[in-house]
């Protein structure tokens, strides 16, 4: 299984989730349980419509639906290499009626259908690549492929071929109840976009939404605004050298302050010298007011003894941490 099927190697990720939200936008529209068959497509190769289609069959399997996914690029399929089936015989090889031998193909769909590591789901892979795609897709085999198929599913969903190079999603978007269509980011262009989807709409076509695909991210960003999170990004790695520069800095930094606030001789001096002024004066001051001072005096040796001790503790605590970064 390719790292490509993120949605079952690591379904907790912030990628798996879109998808989930993909799954739950698509079934919010089918309010009245008639959208069935979907159609992936993109303007040109390279925007990811393969690896979309993949993940969101994914999740729709991991709902409990059953799932059958078509490769329908006869020209170029790679979905059998991404799930790592057969890729004979296949769609093309149903509809021609040719056996990848050359001999006559089998007439039973279910010789067609590929099972794969993920529950609920399965594959139709490309087969051999035909000199005519589009005339196949419009032939009454076609159809007859669509009849059979929707008793044996929940979910169907195709993985065409880019709208702006050939027609064969065009004719499969009359056919199907949705296309969507995947773009790129800083790759698709604005116009390309707009013809594809407009000429989805003169063929008679749905369109469910447009996908951006290969959007830069900032991961640790991305990590830390994300509700769920990776397993994958939270992972506990060895401390780095800059983490460890880092953290010695802020040892260093606490260590200046810490004694910028500690207690100086010339503290204890003054106190030694208010007493020994207490008692020359001890004929002159009086009584009451005597015992005031020696209470001043005691309470401010108790602070002293007190902030001293926490200063000791504190400075002890980043010793043992200097020593751990050690």
């Amino acid at each position: 299984m390719k790292k490509e099927l993120v949605a079952k190697l690591d379904p907790k990720s912030p990628i798996s989730e879109v998808f989930r939200t993909l799954r739950t936008n698509i079934q919010f529209m089918n309010t009245k349980g008639k959208l069935k068959s979907i159609l992936i497509t993109s303007t040109l190769p390279g925007e990811g419509k393969s690896w979309v289609s993949a993940n969101l069959a994914i999740t729709f399997a991991q709902a409990g639906k059953k799932v059958i996914l078509i490769d329908a690029d006869m020209r170029k399929g790679r979905v059998y290499s991404i799930f790592g089936v057969s890729p004979r015989p296949g769609l093309s090889n149903y509809l021609s009626g040719v056996d990848w031998n050359n001999g006559d193909a089998s007439e039973d769909l279910a010789d067609y259908i590929q099972e794969t590591e993920i529950e609920n789901l399965y594959v139709i892979p490309a087969g051999n690549v035909p000199p005519n795609p589009s005339e196949l897709l419009v032939s009454d085999r076609m159809q007859n492929l669509m009849e059979k198929i929707n008793s044996l599913c929940d979910i169907i969903i195709f993985d065409g071929t880019p709208s702006q190079l050939v027609t064969d999603s065009l004719i499969l978007a009359r056919i199907v109840d949705t296309a969507v269509i995947v773009t790129a980011s800083k790759q698709t262009k604005k116009e390309d976009l707009k013809r594809v989807v407009r000429n989805i709409k003169n063929v008679g076509g749905k369109i469910a939404g447009v996908i951006l695909n290969k959007v830069e991210i900032d991961a640790k960003k991305y990590e830390q605004s994300y509700y769920y999170g990776s397993t994958a990004l939270t992972e506990t790695k060895p401390t780095s050298r800059s983490a460890k520069r880092a953290s010695k800095e802020m040892y260093n930094r606490a260590s200046s302050i810490i004694e910028k606030r500690e207690p100086k001789p010339i503290q204890n001096n003054n106190i030694k010298r208010k007493n020994k002024e207490l008692e020359k004066e001890d004929l002159e001051v009086p009584k009451a007011l005597k015992n005031n001072l020696k209470k001043e005096n005691a309470q401010e040796e108790v602070t002293l003894d007190r902030t001293t001790e926490i200063l000791n503790q504190i400075n002890q605590y980043l010793d043992e941490e200097k020593k751990k970064l050690n």
